[in-house]
């Protein structure tokens, strides 16, 4: 019985001994030093924040600046294109006058010299010419007439005002211009008022 009891207290011992070095593992005392320690690097982190924090707001108002410029520049170029429209829009014809002029100015010359003159065979030509000097300018620009005579009836180019009755041309054909068709380079300007045959 005397040998089991040393054994058993060096067991209690060994067992104290073991939650004594846990303890001292788990939570180790903290020293003097490490409250102050842990306050500068508190105080360098919040440093090294604040630098960070500065630089970000000077880049966002780098782009703040950079976006206010561009928005200004946009409105600039919006405000003259409009202006550049409407200019275009208020003399877009003004080449196609400068080039009528010369019709005018034929014009009232014919008509000047018809109270002189009684020849009408002079004022039909002198009219004439100043016919196809218009047909020429406007030739120029892109007008060509309709010829649709004898083409099959088309409603993109051609308006029926009247169906008649034809042993010359098939049904459906055009047989008679009422009033001329124009076209604007590949464009309709006008309609060609037709009779079809029926």
């Amino acid at each position: 019985m005397k040998e089991q009891e040393p054994i058993q207290d060096n067991i209690q011992t060994g067992v104290e001994e073991e939650l004594k070095v846990n303890a001292e593992n788990d939570q180790e005392p903290v020293s003097a030093e490490e409250p102050e320690v842990l306050e500068e690097t508190a105080a360098e982190n919040s440093e090294e924040g604040q630098a960070e924090l500065e630089k970000l707001r000077a880049e966002a108002e780098e782009h703040k600046q950079r976006l206010l410029r561009t928005q200004a520049d946009f409105d600039n170029f919006r405000r003259r294109t409009l202006k550049e429209k409407e200019e275009l829009g208020k003399y877009a014809s003004a080449k196609l006058i400068t080039e009528l002029l010369p019709v005018i100015d034929n014009f009232e010359r014919a008509l000047s010299t018809t109270a002189d003159n009684a020849d009408l065979s002079s004022y039909a030509k002198g009219v004439e010419m100043i016919f196809r000097q218009l047909e020429g300018i406007l030739k120029t620009e892109g007008l060509t007439a309709m010829e649709p005579v004898g083409t099959p009836f088309n409603p993109e180019f051609h308006q029926a005002i009247m169906q008649v009755e034809s042993d010359e041309y098939e049904e459906g054909t055009v047989v008679e211009v009422v009033q001329k068709g124009y076209l604007l380079k590949d464009k309709v300007l006008r309609p060609a008022m037709v009779k079809v045959s029926g």
